[in-house]
């Protein structure tokens, strides 16, 4: 049986890739070849195109992990041949012809988490809510941290359909926060359920990629060793 030792992390909106960190770590020390996307955010062509360009680096198979909109950019980018598993944390998973938009459809609203649009159709979370919304479970000092380096995302993106869906031809794990804020529990629970991921559901907020680092690295691990051929 070979063995996967490479993994790929994609951030979400509003984020970027140093939040990955903890994950980061925890992998590394155990071997594991770790390399985190910076997405532009700009566009789903442009995130898609970021991620492939990591993909295109590894050196075998490997293991993709998205956070919330970035489950939308591996759902499209896994279908990479070099990807043997995809990891969801707190994350969306649209399928093929579907805007990520739609996934929220007939799920309750999360009043916690408000996004403030400028006239140039960037969005940024607003800053009074960003605690409560993204990360109430780390630290005052981290949060606002979050909250002063957080990068906007083209709200376009959401209305894009994806092209692609690799969770329908590849294996699928599902880390969920169970105190997520900026999704409702419902939506995250049927996405997972729909895209037959292995489920593991931890108490944390949508900031569960830093507040949660180890639980998230186990999955990988986990998501490594299902996925090896």
């Amino acid at each position: 049986m070979s063995t996967i030792k490479n993994v790929v992390l994609v951030h979400g909106a509003f984020a970027d890739g140093s939040g990955w960190r903890g994950v980061h770590d925890a992998l590394t020390t155990q071997g594991f070849r770790v390399t985190v996307v910076q997405n532009p955010l700009t566009s789903l062509e442009a995130d898609v195109a970021a991620t492939t360009r990591v993909l295109d680096q590894q050196d075998g198979p490997a293991i993709l992990v998205g956070h919330s909109w970035g489950g939308t950019v591996i759902t499209e980018a896994g279908v990479h041949p070099k990807v043997a598993g995809l990891v969801y944390v707190s994350a969306l998973a649209p399928d093929a012809g579907e805007t990520t938009a739609q996934q929220y459809e007939g799920f309750a609203a999360t009043p916690d988490f408000v996004i403030d649009v400028a006239e140039d159709g960037f969005g940024f979370i607003n800053r009074d809510k960003f605690k409560a919304g993204f990360a109430a479970d780390t630290s005052d000092a981290d949060a606002a941290f979050l909250r002063d380096s957080q990068v906007p995302i083209n709200m376009e993106v959401f209305a894009t359909p994806v092209k692609n869906a690799a969770w329908r031809d590849k294996p699928s794990w599902a880390v969920i926060a169970t105190d997520d804020r900026a999704f409702d529990q419902a939506m995250l629970q049927h996405m997972a359920k729909r895209i037959g991921a292995d489920v593991t559901n931890v108490p944390a907020s949508h900031a569960l990629f830093l507040t949660q680092a180890g639980v998230v690295a186990d999955v990988i691990v986990k998501a490594a060793a299902g996925s090896a051929g």
